[in-house]
């Protein structure tokens, strides 16, 4: 029998570590010298013998003084010049702009789209940044001419002076991309199957791994807090008004912020007088016709109800951070400013990770207490990809701000529900029959957190429903004791702490909702001004199926170029609210269909996380088709059951990396004690091979996610796509791939 502590590494292979290391930075070397750099090492031979002032300029640009070229008519502007075919690529020179007043400087684009045509074949569109010299450079195959077409409206001005042919392409170390690969190497070298982290066991109690967790913690909080406040600095209104159409503005909990300040429940907003006296303010028919005779503002995606604006949207995240913001800058400016909607989602995220992270060990401690660190990086990072922040990482706005505060309150509550249960001497524990103490804070905390939902996204308010699998011992030990009428005072301390804070979180909000609509439980959500009349929409049941199949398994739409991933449509029998995609839960994280997998690992439950676990999955699919229902079908509404569905995969993950207690499978994680491997069924050599291919399994899936969330983040037809945020970022790594043919 083999040893759970035995070493993975035979005598005579020591110093594994040093030689991965070794062998990485190895392969990034050649990777990043060789490999990405295989334009230069394919271009040495160019003739660079073709003059640019070759070129011929279509007529539909025109030579400004200042030396940029002015697109006049898009159909004819272009620039073409003859090639040898000694080089593969041509290089986009830059004209030196001299002399260009304010004005003209303003209409200078520094990023445009181009397309490159090679002997009369179209090429494909992509983007070029003069900021970015990799991008200069376009791949053709031409042997004779090629033609480069500047897509972009009249007027546009660009600093192009010509495409210079039969270039030589710039050997260029890029260190991003290394940084890139040096992650994943990194990645790879502590998940690998033999990696030391399989030998070393979670404890919470080694202040060497609460230094190490923190630490970690400590570099995404800096990161996601500098971020909020650049973002602040350099906020300005984000408010958009189309011709004759609506009005766009994204300040929305700015805008609550002030109304609170100034003692309002309605929004500061103009009102129109023909919209707020039309017949029917909700038909969205009705409402073109107004705006096509004036009569604007019509905001969009805000509430409007008896002639004033309001936002549907929860009112704590405002209270929290948006009205404390702004009273300050009143104090230190004399002039309240707006805190943006993205710092708001940032500091959410941060508090998202950080209790996510601390539940989900603080969860899996109990369900196997000799996990590893290797195993317990894997299951957090595989909760962070299915619970799709990284969604919310990208698109900042309003939108995003309630769910990234319920995914901070809900994790934050479960953390101190999770932990409630206290040894004998505790202070404040809560008893009730044989079953174990309770800390009566953490009861009342945890409620509290789990209740401002009802404040941010109401939806994520059925979480508070896992109180029933967390804490069943006492429940049952409650109902016993009062159906004997043995019930005490005391017996009731435990629910009053749990449903005292509660309902003094909740019932402001009812208030609030009260005053602006009528009724305790009206959010508002009916009287949005949106694609539909919400006052009397509801989905068609026939568009539910295909919902729920979008959500969990709409396959990935892979293409040959950058950035390898594509949107897919969402078409409905009926019209709906669907949102394009790049896939469903369970392929942008694999590892969530080991929820699954909860029936058949029965026996290796404990107490009361065995069956919070199966609770967490059913919840998650209740809460899915709530949405289904309620909202349609959007890419954020992932973030409301994915958290849920993916903590349930996360015992049938420890099972495939052979970490439940049961097991006893080679490399275990503890530091005492051994596993009984499963004697008369496999050699020892066949269960060791067994186990790392599953760990190898699992790794290849958490590092093709990884990848698959980076690169739908540069996808073209999503919101907020890097492409239009940060084309500089975009333009830079799509030229790793596009020079490469």
């Amino acid at each position: 029998m083999l040893s759970v502590h035995e070493p993975l590494v035979r005598r005579g292979r020591s110093h594994p570590a040093a030689r991965f290391a070794l062998v990485s930075v190895l392969i990034i070397a050649v990777l990043e010298c060789v490999v990405f750099n295989l334009p230069y090492w394919t271009g040495v031979a160019a003739s660079t013998d073709s003059p640019a002032t070759l070129n011929t300029m279509g007529s539909g640009l025109v030579r400004e003084a200042s030396g940029t070229l002015e697109v006049t008519d898009q159909t004819k502007a272009f620039l073409s010049v003859p090639v040898d075919g000694s080089s593969h690529y041509v290089r986009l020179d830059l004209a030196q702009v001299t002399g260009a007043a304010g004005t003209t400087r303003s209409r200078i684009v520094s990023v445009v789209r181009v397309r490159l045509d090679s002997d009369g074949r179209a090429g494909s569109s992509t983007l070029v940044d003069i900021s970015q010299p990799r991008s200069l450079y376009l791949r053709t195959d031409a042997k004779h001419m090629v033609k480069l077409w500047i897509q972009a409206p009249a007027g546009t001005q660009v600093p192009i002076f010509a495409v210079r042919p039969n270039v030589r392409v710039a050997f260029q170390v890029d260190w991003l991309r290394v940084a890139v690969m040096a992650a994943i190497a990194v990645l790879i070298a502590c998940w690998r199957p033999r990696s030391a982290l399989w030998r070393i066991r979670v404890n919470p109690a080694s202040a060497a791994q609460r230094l190490a967790f923190f630490a970690v913690m400590a570099v995404v909080g800096v990161i996601s807090l500098t971020g909020a406040a650049i973002i602040a600095t350099i906020w300005k209104p984000l408010v958009f008004q189309a011709p004759n159409g609506y009005t766009y503005d994204f300040d929305q909990y700015g805008h609550i912020a002030d109304a609170l300040l100034q003692g309002k429940v309605w929004l500061d907003l103009p009102v129109s007088s023909t919209f707020a006296q039309s017949a029917n303010p909700y038909d969205p028919a009705l409402r073109e016709r107004l705006l096509d005779a004036g009569g604007s503002p019509i905001y969009w995606d805000y509430a409007f109800y008896h002639g004033h604006w309001y936002s549907y949207f929860g009112v704590i995240p405002a209270i929290i951070l948006f009205v404390p913001y702004q009273a300050l800058s009143h104090v230190i400016d004399g002039m309240p400013a707006m805190l943006p909607s993205a710092s708001a989602v940032l500091v959410f995220l941060f508090g998202f990770v950080l209790f996510g992270s601390l539940l989900t060990i603080r969860m899996l401690r109990h369900v196997a207490p000799n996990c590893s660190v290797a195993a317990m990086s894997m299951a957090l990072v595989t909760l962070l990809l299915g619970s799709n922040v990284g969604y919310l990482w990208l698109r900042t706005n309003f939108y995003s701000a309630p769910i990234a505060a319920s995914l901070m309150f809900t994790t934050l509550g479960l953390w101190l529900w999770a932990g409630a249960e206290r040894p004998e001497g505790s202070r404040r524990l809560w008893h009730v029959g044989d079953a174990p103490g309770l800390s009566l804070p953490r009861l009342a905390c945890g409620a509290a957190c789990i209740a401002a939902n009802a404040g941010c996204r109401p939806t994520f308010a059925l979480s508070a429903l896992l109180i029933f699998p967390m804490f069943w011992r006492q429940i049952r030990q409650m109902a016993r004791l009062v159906r004997a009428r043995k019930a005490t005072r005391q017996l009731l301390a435990g629910p009053a702490a749990v449903i005292l804070p509660a309902i003094a979180v909740v019932i402001p909000v009812c208030v609030y909702n009260a005053l602006r609509f009528g009724s305790l439980f009206n959010f508002g959500n009916s009287y949005q001004i949106t694609v539909n009349d919400m006052t009397s929409y509801s989905e068609p049941v026939a568009n539910i199926p295909w919902i729920i199949g979008y959500y969990l398994l709409l396959p990935p739409r892979l293409q040959s170029t950058f950035p390898f991933v594509a949107i897919n449509p969402t078409p409905l029998p009926h019209w709906g609210f669907a949102e394009p995609m790049v896939a469903g839960l369970f392929a942008m994280c694999p590892m969530a269909l080991l929820a699954f997998l909860i029936p058949l690992l029965r026996r290796h439950r404990r107490e009361r996380f065995g069956a919070l676990f199966s609770c967490m999955l059913m919840l998650g699919i209740a809460i899915m088709l709530v949405d289904a229902f309620k909202a349609g079908l959007g890419w954020r509404y992932i973030c409301d059951f994915g958290w849920l569905i993916t903590l349930a995969s996360l015992p049938g993950l420890l099972w495939m990396l052979g970490e439940l207690p049961e097991q006893g499978v080679t490399g275990g994680t503890g530091d005492t004690g051994t596993h009984a491997l499963e004697s008369g069924r496999m050699t020892e050599r066949w269960q060791r091979f067994a186990l790392d291919t599953r760990r190898t399994l699992i790794m290849l899936l958490l590092l093709a996610s990884i990848l698959f969330l980076l690169a739908s983040c540069f996808v073209t037809g999503r919101d907020d796509s890097l492409q239009r945020s940060a084309p500089d970022i975009f333009a830079r790594i799509q030229a790793w791939f596009s020079l490469l043919g």
